[in-house]
């Protein structure tokens, strides 16, 4: 049995190259995550929020964001807000996490502020099996910040030519946080996304991709599918607007896959 920890496990789901089925994967493994027994907490840390309207949380009622997270102090009183899913919460974001770059550049802990709020007494997020962060789509202070504070990152990978291209730079990266503030972070995998399989490239990508990166790519690749975009114009997940899709299947078994990773036995996905 899974055995909650003062502190949980932060996976942080990043790729600088926008449209790649970023957020999309934080929604949806967070879904399926919680839909097998998990406790989820999903932080965005994306100026456009887009992870928090795709869970419905209007940008009226967004009282509490990430920006207060990460500036509001260890011991602030932090607001979690519940979604459609249970077992999955949320802290969202607004435009004023836009700010945050210039806000930090002369703070001394600049690159450890979510590590500082997720380390802080806030009582609620040890409540949490895992906490998912939604990077935002480049690789600034934000993005170093879930770096610095994650356990581990996963790599959202579109089937396209300059697919290894755009890798390589966040990979970069990822080896300078490791030599210097979180030496423990690790690489948790690579996802396929938005496979065609009716394209011939897609397949010579995944291919190659698997051939440079091997172990590294799940097996569970996620298709390019109209119901994972639909999904988010009707505020929810997804694995709910409709969990027989060949999207929504595929992130039922990647979560699967990812808790097999984790050496954690999985209950059944969403059921009718």
């Amino acid at each position: 049995m899974f055995e909650s920890r003062a502190r949980p496990y932060v996976l942080a789901i990043a790729n600088q190259k926008g449209g790649v089925g970023k957020t999309t994967t934080a929604i949806n493994l967070g879904t399926a995550v919680a839909a097998m027994g998990r406790r989820v907490l999903l932080i965005d840390l994306d100026p456009q929020g887009n992870a928090s309207t795709g869970l419905g949380v209007p940008v009226a009622e967004r009282t509490f964001t990430s920006y207060d997270f990460l500036f509001g102090g260890p011991e602030s009183v932090v607001q979690v807000f519940p979604t459609v899913v249970p077992g999955l919460s949320l802290i969202p974001a607004t435009a004023d996490l836009s700010s945050a770059d210039v806000d930090m550049v002369a703070d001394q802990r600049r690159l450890h502020k979510l590590q500082d709020a997720l380390d802080g007494d806030h009582g609620g997020l040890s409540e949490a099996d895992y906490v998912i962060i939604d990077c935002p789509p480049s690789l600034n202070l934000l993005t170093i910040n879930a770096l610095v504070s994650a356990d581990s990152v996963l790599v959202p990978l579109q089937c396209e030519f300059f697919a290894l291209e755009g890798l390589s730079q966040l990979m970069r990266t990822i080896k300078v946080v490791r030599s210097g503030s979180n030496p423990t972070l690790r690489i948790q995998g690579i996802v396929l996304t938005m496979y065609d399989r009716r394209n011939n490239l897609s397949g010579q990508v995944a291919a190659d991709v698997r051939e440079n990166l091997g172990s590294l790519v799940y097996e569970t690749v996620i298709p390019r599918n109209v119901r994972l975009s639909e999904a988010p114009s009707h505020a929810v997940p997804a694995l709910i607007y409709d969990h027989s899709s060949s999207g929504s299947i595929a992130y039922q078994k990647l979560a699967g896959e990812f808790l097999a990773r984790m050496g954690q036995p999985h209950a059944p996905a969403l059921q009718d």
